[in-house]
């Protein structure tokens, strides 16, 4: 399963630790990540992933590849500013949402137009947006999520 993994590009050490931490469960279970390819959230949760053995997947908001963080390994580049919010949630079979602002928050809106199953570890509370409290935790409820739809 891909899952997309959404928050801020600047973190703090605490949120740098759950991010690395949901990578790694994710990276362990087979999942492949889809993130927004650069620093912060999208950096760690690719460590992490990565660590585990993971695949991940970056989709840049500009045009040039070597921007994606070096925990990507496959990098899209698309040349479109913000408008890349679209394709992240759209890429993954679910969405973790990890801490941040209204890019993150643009990307949860996005996840529901495209009816995708989201789960929450510390951000935005938003109506239909399951939360949850550890990264494992937030791993179980897209698994199931995505099991329920099977």
């Amino acid at each position: 399963m891909r899952v997309s993994v959404i928050g801020g590009g600047t973190i703090t050490d605490e949120e740098t630790d759950v991010a690395v931490a949901v990578g790694r469960e994710l990276g362990t279970r087979g999942h492949t990540v889809v993130c927004g390819g650069r620093g912060g959230t999208m950096e760690a949760v690719c460590r992490g992933a990565t660590a585990a053995g993971g695949t991940t997947i970056g989709i840049l908001p500009g045009e040039h590849r070597d921007e994606a963080n070096e925990y990507v390994d496959t990098v899209i580049a698309t040349g479109l500013g913000h408008a890349r919010n679209a394709l992240v949630p759209l890429n993954g079979d679910a969405v973790v949402a990890l801490s941040g602002g209204y890019g993150t928050l643009t990307e949860i809106g996005f996840a529901g137009i495209y009816d995708r199953p989201v789960v929450s570890l510390g951000t935005h509370d938003v109506p239909g947006v399951e939360t949850v409290e550890t990264p494992a935790a937030a791993v179980d409820a897209v698994e199931a999520a995505i099991d329920r739809r099977n």
